[in-house]
């Protein structure tokens, strides 16, 4: 009978961190142990399989065709145990869940929503980040994002929860300076406020004469981020292209007025749950998401999948 190798879970976890935080140091930090040790067990796990699965620099560390494979396959069968584990344990939710979305959506929805889920399940710590920016699930650590818009193609798994109508709006104190626009095209005489994590042109979609089109748009603002977006357009910095959600309490208070809308196309941003997938879902994240989908429900800014 072959020797069971009681090793390999752990070498694999020591080689998915190393992956994952970019270093021997940084994973020796996170697991707590030092980086000699680390070292040695990727050493023992290269030696065991026959092959070399990292590339070290003095400057980077990179993946050989084969550490490719062996960490894909690595993180599903830790996640196997994980569930497995769970299970076993009479299929509790618990244990630390780290999720990621967006500020307006976070502020707005998710951190409210926090309170019950723990109140349901009291053995999970949540780890809230709150940012517009696209960060890779697996460098952050992170289970769960929630993100607006498209989803670009890539290995993540996808669920969505709704989505909510985009509406072009300005403060009146910017359109008291300004008339405002009657037709898309006369955004190109007026400052809008746009995004920098779009690397081309900006371009916001309209109906004209039953065909939509892409009206390129350019102003003196730039920001990262929907909560700044507001505020510039509540200052009268210029015109805003959000999610209604975002803006309808300042919308129905006068504080923003919307524009254009008999061009407007049916303007949808889609909400999405993302995972990486490649296994069983862990407990924690199945129950947050299904909370989150149960919490969505409760408003009338969205409209539920």
């Amino acid at each position: 009978m072959p020797r069971i190798l009681m090793e390999r879970s752990g070498e694999m976890e020591v080689f998915a961190r190393v992956v994952q935080d970019g270093g021997f140091s940084a994973a020796a930090r996170n697991l707590d142990i030092t980086p000699s040790a680390v070292s040695k067990l990727i050493a023992r796990l290269e030696a065991r399989l026959g092959t070399r699965l990292l590339v070290r620099t003095t400057r980077a560390l990179t993946l050989t065709d084969e550490g490719e494979a062996y960490y894909h396959a690595a993180l599903r069968i830790l996640q196997e145990l994980n569930d497995a584990e769970q299970q076993a344990a009479g299929g509790a939710v618990r244990g630390r869940l780290r999720v990621n979305t967006t500020i307006p959506f976070g502020t707005m929805f998710v951190a409210p929503a926090v309170p019950a889920f723990i109140a349901r399940n009291p053995n999970v710590v949540v780890d809230l980040s709150f940012t517009d920016g696209i960060i890779d699930l697996v460098a952050e650590k992170t289970d769960v994002a929630i993100r607006m818009g498209n989803l670009p193609d890539s290995g993540l798994i996808a669920r969505k929860l709704g989505q909510s109508r985009r509406v072009v709006c300005a403060a009146p104190s910017y359109l008291a300076q300004r008339p405002p626009p009657a037709v898309p095209a006369d955004l190109e005489r007026h400052d809008c406020l746009t995004f920098n994590f779009r690397r081309e042109r900006p371009t916001w979609p309209f109906m004209l004469d039953g065909q939509e089109i892409a009206q390129p748009v350019k102003g003196s603002i730039i920001v990262n981020n929907g909560e700044t977006m507001k505020q510039m357009a509540l200052a009268g910095a210029g015109i805003a292209r959000v999610g209604l959600f975002h803006v309808a309490d300042e919308i129905a208070a006068g504080r923003l007025v919307p524009l254009l809308e008999e061009h407007n196309p049916g303007d949808l941003e889609l909400i999405h749950a993302i995972y990486v997938g490649g296994g069983p879902l862990p407990h924690r994240v199945r129950a947050f998401i299904e909370h989150m989908v149960s919490a969505l429900k409760e408003s009338s800014l969205l409209v539920l999948s």
